[in-house]
């Protein structure tokens, strides 16, 4: 199969059986979102979802969150990943996003990485998600389903697995195949564990084909 027909194949199967993707991460505006793709780095969204409620409702815009001190952030986000370092840099882009944006959020990926704690991969979600833009972020589980489907070729950093996915998938598609990516990531093709028998992929997988060729 080409890579071409891969590429359609499977974007065909993900709009017929899930045709629906979003976050799964809980906000009201983009602040919120911000704050919680930031907090979501290497941590669960799960756990961002049990702990941003407490810290939205003390510090519910930049200018509040720009006014606290990362010790007092700290205390509401200490159960997820980094706390340390992700407390400083919530405050740290809550200045940033008040003094230098005006409290507006940036909808420009090269703006949004200007914030202390927004990377790429935060940008592209920013971008994505609120803006509806052409932005593929890639996380982890993008990174790996792409892989194990041959969907990417020896891309050895989300970079480069970014720019080989944006080639083939329709720009207007990008955004909803993100999120198709990572749920699939997350509930079917998993890191040490993929559940093969229950993907409707395996037939376009190349994971999945090494792997019955490996038995027989």
């Amino acid at each position: 199969m080409r890579k071409k027909e891969r590429f359609e194949a499977i974007i065909r199967w993900f709009e017929e059986n899930r045709p629906i993707a979003e976050t799964e991460l809980h906000y009201s505006n983009a602040f919120e979102l911000l704050v919680a793709v930031i907090l979501s780095a290497q941590c669960t969204d799960k756990r961002v979802n049990l702990i941003s409620p407490a810290l939205f409702a003390q510090y519910p815009d930049e200018i509040s969150l720009s006014k606290a001190t990362s010790e007092e952030v700290f205390s509401y986000i200490k159960s997820c990943s980094f706390p340390n370092n992700k407390a400083k840099h919530l405050v740290g882009m809550a200045k940033m996003l008040h003094e230098h944006f005006k409290g507006v959020v940036p909808a420009d990926i090269v703006e949004l990485q200007k914030m202390p704690g927004v990377g790429r991969k935060t940008a592209n979600v920013i971008a994505s998600v609120i803006f509806n833009l052409p932005a593929m972020a890639v996380d982890t589980h993008v990174f790996r389903v792409s892989a194990r489907l041959g969907l990417t070729y020896k891309a050895k950093t989300p970079l480069e697995t970014e720019k080989q996915l944006v080639k083939y998938i329709p720009e207007e598609k990008l955004a909803i195949a993100h999120h198709w990516f990572i749920l699939h990531g997350r509930y079917i093709c998993l890191a040490r564990k993929p559940k093969c028998s229950d993907c409707g992929l395996k037939d376009y997988c190349k994971y999945y084909t090494k792997l019955n060729q490996s038995k027989g």
